[in-house]
């Protein structure tokens, strides 16, 4: 697992100014335009939010050995998901896939023998994304692969704000006394996996491990959650990160 690196937690603090900043200084045309996109203010309410939901399907957890394979998007707001407007893309790694990943993610050497370079789709999904919040499960795969690729292929890289699912999770169900206690009793912490905390919001069970399936399940996921434990007018700086 990767920790938040120290720029990281520089930026978290004023994620408007970074963007504003990185909109000057980019040199990529697509990358400029991008950060140049306004996001909403920190004290815009969710239910105002124009949202994104992202996942990728990677070789591994370590973005300085592994690569990405499959990316899927699905714009959302807080009380709509509109299908029609979901990308899915498969890009060809930097390296062989070997059988522990096939089996993981199910994409195969004949499906990535003819698929583009990542840096083939990433106009395409930086303009899907510009201008909405991004929002994933687990940020800590979603961000340093994304930074990571941008990085290799257009010499700087690529940090935004998000929203991590998997983050309010645990707000809920390991930050909580009542976590600690459990902990202290030595009874399991709760799971906060996608497939896990939809559970415990009623949401149908999805096939797991395919990018744009994913997305779709982190969209309704994080709806599940504004409405159980938040308002529609939480505000964006309260859930970001």
């Amino acid at each position: 697992m990767h920790g938040i690196r120290p720029r990281q937690k520089v930026v978290q603090a004023n994620w408007i100014g970074y963007m504003a900043e990185r909109a000057e200084k980019a040199h990529d045309g697509s990358l400029r335009e991008f950060f140049a996109t306004p996001l909403p203010s920190p004290d815009t309410p969710i239910a105002q939010v124009p949202m994104a939901a992202l996942d990728m399907e990677t070789t591994g957890l370590d973005e300085r050995r592994h690569a990405i394979i499959s990316i899927g998007v699905v714009p959302f707001t807080l009380d709509r998901i509109p299908l029609a407007q979901r990308r899915y893309w498969v890009v060809k790694p930097s390296r062989p896939l070997d059988e522990a990943s096939i089996a993981y993610h199910h994409i195969t050497h004949s499906e990535i023998a003819t698929a583009p370079d990542f840096d083939a789709v990433l106009d395409e999904l930086l303009a899907v994304l510009a201008g909405r919040l991004v929002v994933v499960h687990f940020r800590n795969i979603e961000r340093p692969f994304l930074d990571a690729a941008v990085k290799a292929r257009r010499g700087e890289g690529v940090m935004f704000p998000m929203i991590d699912t998997m983050s309010l999770e645990a707000r809920m169900h390991r930050q909580t006394l009542w976590a600690r206690f459990r902990r202290w009793l030595g009874r399991p912490p709760v799971s906060i996996r996608l497939h896990a905390s939809r559970e415990r919001y009623g949401l149908p069970a999805y096939q797991g491990h395919h990018a744009l399936v994913d997305a779709l399940a982190t969209a309704e996921l994080l709806q599940a959650q504004i409405s159980y434990h938040y308002t529609p007018e939480t505000q964006l700086k309260d859930i970001w990160v």
